[in-house]
């Protein structure tokens, strides 16, 4: 089914969940409504209703979304019924980061293994996980059968890294690097580049010269 869903729809599918979890942790109330979480995310209501309605029927008219049922049905389509083990590439300061946040391990994710290739970072603990060597990456990642992969790593190293973890199996790579990879098909690539972000933000803002 995932092969026929746009993926501007995935991408909403955590924002929903996220929200209902709040929503749960309020405690305020049971159900909710695609208005109310139309209303808190900014979304229409319709959108919403639309998104769900790829995957079947989770609400009634008149009543709404169980919400505890509702973010369950999200974790089963977005496959986090169980945690996923993650390896981390680069153990400079975002690397060092993203190695001790917490909300990894809440949502599906836990980083299992940490890679660099500088003597400075290599043997050190990172919330509980020693840094590896780079060169064992292949081998490591393979024997683990690990899928997911984070890269904080510089522009020039970025390729050669993904092309080692292509070959090892895995087949989804958040990069943070500033370069567009290449990657076979059915390995799904998601880039964050603060830059590119602040950028597209910069074309609604009014230039200085243009203030009054």
């Amino acid at each position: 089914m995932t092969n026929t869903i746009p993926d501007i729809v995935i991408a909403r599918l955590p924002i929903y969940m996220r929200e209902l979890c709040r929503l749960a942790d309020e405690g305020e109330k049971t159900t909710t409504s695609s208005q109310e979480l139309g209303k808190r995310l900014g979304i229409s209501s319709a959108q919403i209703r639309k998104d769900l309605s790829r995957f079947g029927e989770f609400g009634k008219q008149g009543t709404g979304y169980h919400i505890n049922y509702l973010i369950n049905q999200l974790r089963q389509i977005l496959h986090l019924t169980e945690e996923w083990p993650v390896v981390l590439i680069g153990a400079g300061y975002l690397g060092h980061a993203l190695a001790h946040y917490h909300g990894f391990q809440h949502r599906g994710f836990r980083v299992v293994r940490v890679f660099d290739n500088d003597p400075v970072h290599i043997g050190k603990i990172m919330n509980g996980v020693k840094v590896q060597d780079v060169k064992e990456l292949y081998k490591s990642v393979l024997a683990d059968q690990i899928k997911i992969a984070i890269l904080t790593v510089p522009t020039e190293a970025a390729q050669e890294i993904t092309d080692i973890l292509v070959e090892a199996g895995v087949t989804s790579i958040l990069t943070y690097a500033p370069i567009q990879l290449k990657a076979p098909s059915f390995v799904n690539i998601s880039y964050s580049d603060p830059v590119i972000q602040l950028q597209q933000m910069a074309y609604y803002l009014r230039p200085q010269s243009e203030q009054s």
